[in-house]
């Protein structure tokens, strides 16, 4: 678009004397070296030269975006646990590291399973609520083989006929025995009320000093995989690991990562499992007390734990199942029985991973953006560029695992997010190298920049075949402006003073502009005409022109206050039209010329608008679909107008900021009963306001021509 000139420096910049080295220049030394061509490119600028070259020749803009994106790397690689997407790549990253650093065990002689498997429901032909005829049997041997503790990860939670022996089992209890229990509030897609208020009497009618609740409650992340040990929510018993064995304080409400045991000799193809486990069908035998000492050497001195190892019920994704088994080869599921006892297992080792804290999270964050910006800036030979490279990589790859080993919980770490921020911060600081070394650049931005309003400009440096001359349809908000008594002035004062006030009062207009997001479409004499809705179109465009139209009046207001304190004859005010529809916005003129512009009947009623505040007298007028869309509540309506040389009447607005917001309401009212036709309001109103207003000249106007015209009429500007 055509523009005049402003006071403010608006020529191009001079291109930049020395060009930053940027990544392509470590890509052509690569190319001849790959070649085996000689290295006769210039002595290597030193990384410190070339960042303070980057700190001082940047420009505050671009400075600030290149910060803005090295704050968004570290953001990334810092919080890329909880961000959508990156977070499946940590947690499947995490897997890995929890599967290939697991520790390999021998089987656990101090926790036993007791299970109810597929055999035992074919053989008692009971599937659900499981055989508790069995379960008291089981009880009845296995409380007198000299176990530590019981723990039941079966919730009775519905009633079964044989229960009353079960209980009575339970209260005999002499070993301390846990009972599975879950409520809604924690664990609602498990346990409805009805089976909530059925466990908690049950419970209830068995406890005893050693028969007693536990919580059996689990935490899977989003991807239904259990990775850490849970909360423990106020009102629930001890979760069952720490109801078995003593838990030290400092780790009773521990929620880091679970430690999983992999078999020792799973990878010599001999299947020994980490827990013994034992079907429950082997201790509901009647036994004798020759037979119970014979299984003793089973359950003495161990925590027994009683669940279902059932397929398809009971089962969950951990860490270890996100690869295939050494042994079977499929993805292994765990019952939840197994959880409590890798959990339990890890409690009596007291091996607690240790959380990394939030200030190295952070550290590690900056270090790893700071390299990738510092690793784009690299000026020396392609093989240590390449070295420095896969070194970093080696890094990403190697380190997680090492504090994976090292027992650090790598549950918060973010090593996919650390690849994200190192490639963003590359990009930054390469990006902003590249930008300072671009001297064809920097002059077409700048040269487009005195046609082009900034936007079009750099979507043309984007894709130059948007120079072709082209148009399209949009829905655009057009603001006309015009100072009136300049042209007088032109004729009082010298050329030179009438070139430096032009500039100074267009300069103050289009910064308004260009502040609220507009488009400069051109500058006639003293008069800006702009739009907003083109070429980018944006949700706030209505309320950004109407602010803006708001603004340019106020802005022309104190033109004219500053131009008083000079030997300069006064001007009049600066009135402004807005005014939203269809328009044809592009690139017109010719093959040697364009222009960008805005064509089409909203430019030329937003131009009438304009110079209706002169019959009106006010200083903004805002057609009525301009003001549905602008945001504002201190609009006042002015009736409705036919502007000249238009058919169509338009109901037309003002802002009014310096009136009360009772005062507004009124003159609304007064508006709306003239338009309904009831006088006797429309007279009311009419007297009380001009009585109150009787200085405000756009006021006494519009109750002059509400009087002048009959309901619905509108008043034709001549």
């Amino acid at each position: 678009m055509e523009r005049r000139p402003h006071s403010k420096d608006r020529r191009p910049r001079a291109p930049l004397a020395e060009p930053m080295n940027a990544p392509e220049t470590q890509l052509r030394a690569a190319d001849a070296a790959a070649a085996g061509e000689p290295d006769d490119r210039p002595p290597a600028v030193p990384l410190r030269k070339q960042v303070r070259r980057l700190v001082m020749q940047l420009g505050p803009s671009r400075m600030a975006a290149t910060i803005l994106f090295l704050v968004v790397a570290v953001l990334i690689a810092r919080f890329s646990w909880q961000m959508p997407l990156i977070d499946a790549a940590e947690r499947a990253l995490y897997d890995a590291r929890a599967t290939l650093m697991a520790p390999k065990a021998r089987q656990d002689p101090r926790i036993l399973l007791v299970t109810y498997n597929d055999e035992t429901l074919f053989n008692t032909g009971i599937r659900s609520p499981l055989d508790r005829s069995l379960l008291t049997a089981a009880l009845a041997n296995i409380d007198q083989m000299g176990a530590k503790a019981i723990g039941i990860d079966i919730a009775f939670d519905s009633p079964r006929p044989d229960d009353e022996a079960l209980k009575t089992q339970l209260r005999a209890m002499q070993t301390p025995t846990w009972l599975a229990y879950a409520e809604q509030a924690s664990n609602p897609n498990t346990i409805f009320y009805e089976q909530q208020k059925f466990l908690e009497a049950f419970i209830a009618d068995v406890a005893t000093a050693n028969t007693r609740a536990t919580s059996v409650l689990f935490r899977t992340d989003d991807d239904s995989v259990i990775r850490k040990w849970p909360d423990r929510p106020p009102g629930l018993p001890p979760l069952m690991s720490n109801a078995l064995a003593p838990v030290d304080k400092a780790h009773a409400e521990y929620q880091g990562a679970i430690r999983f045991l992999v078999p020792a000799r799973a990878g010599n193809g001999q299947v020994e499992p980490v827990f013994a486990n034992i079907p429950i069908d082997t201790f509901a035998l009647p036994m004798d007390g020759d037979m119970r000492a014979g299984f003793s050497d089973l359950v003495k001195d161990r925590y027994v734990l009683i669940g279902g190892d059932i397929i398809d019920n009971d089962q969950f994704n951990t860490p270890l199942s996100r690869f295939p088994d050494a042994i079977t080869g499929e993805h292994e599921t765990m019952i939840g029985l197994e959880v409590h006892a890798h959990m339990l297992a890890q409690q009596l080792d007291g091996a607690w991973a240790r959380p990394l804290s939030s200030w190295s999270l952070w550290m590690l964050a900056l270090l790893v953006v700071l390299a990738g910006g510092l690793t784009s800036l690299i000026d020396l030979r392609a093989r240590w560029v390449a070295l420095a490279f896969v070194g970093q990589m080696t890094f990403f790859v190697a380190f997680p695992f090492w504090l994976q080993g090292r027992g650090v919980d790598t549950t918060t770490l973010p090593t996919f997010g650390w690849a994200v921020g190192w490639l963003f911060g590359y990009a930054a600081v390469g990006t902003a190298a590249r930008t300072i070394g671009s001297r064809q650049r920097a002059f077409a931005q700048s040269a487009l920049g005195k046609y082009l309003p900034a936007d079009v400009a750099a979507q043309i440096l984007r894709d130059p075949d948007q120079l072709s001359l082209h148009g399209e349809r949009r829905n655009i908000f057009c603001v006309f402006t015009d100072l009136e008594g300049f042209t007088k002035l032109s004729h009082a004062v010298t050329p030179e003073t009438v070139a430096r006030l032009l500039n100074e009062y267009l300069d103050r207009l289009s910064d308004i502009v260009l502040d609220h997001g507009g488009t400069i479409d051109k500058f006639v004499g003293d008069a800006v005409v702009a739009f907003w809705g083109a070429p980018i179109s944006r949700p706030d465009d209505g309320e950004k022109a109407a602010a803006a139209a708001l603004a340019m009046y106020q802005a022309g207001e104190k033109f004219r206050v500053d131009l008083a304190a000079e030997d300069i004859p006064p001007i009049g005010m600066t009135r402004v039209g807005l005014h939203v529809g269809d328009a044809i916005v592009g690139n017109f003129g010719g093959e040697g010329r364009i222009q960008y512009t805005a064509l089409g009947d909203s430019m030329n009623t937003a131009s009438r608008l304009e110079a209706a505040n002169k019959s009106l007298k006010t200083g903004v007028l805002i057609s009525a679909e301009a003001a549905a869309r602008s945001g504002r509540g201190d609009l006042v309506p002015m009736g409705r107008v036919t502007l000249r040389g238009r058919a169509q009447p338009v109901d037309v607005f003002t802002p009014r900021p310096d009136l009360a917001a009772d005062q507004r309401t009124r003159i609304a009212a007064l508006v709306a009963a003239h338009a309904a036709g009831d006088e006797d309001r429309r007279v009311t109103l009419a007297t009380a306001l001009a009585e109150e207003m009787g200085q405000d000249a756009a006021i006494l106007f519009l109750i002059e021509r509400l009087n002048q015209t009959k309901r619905g009429e509108s008043y034709v500007l001549s």
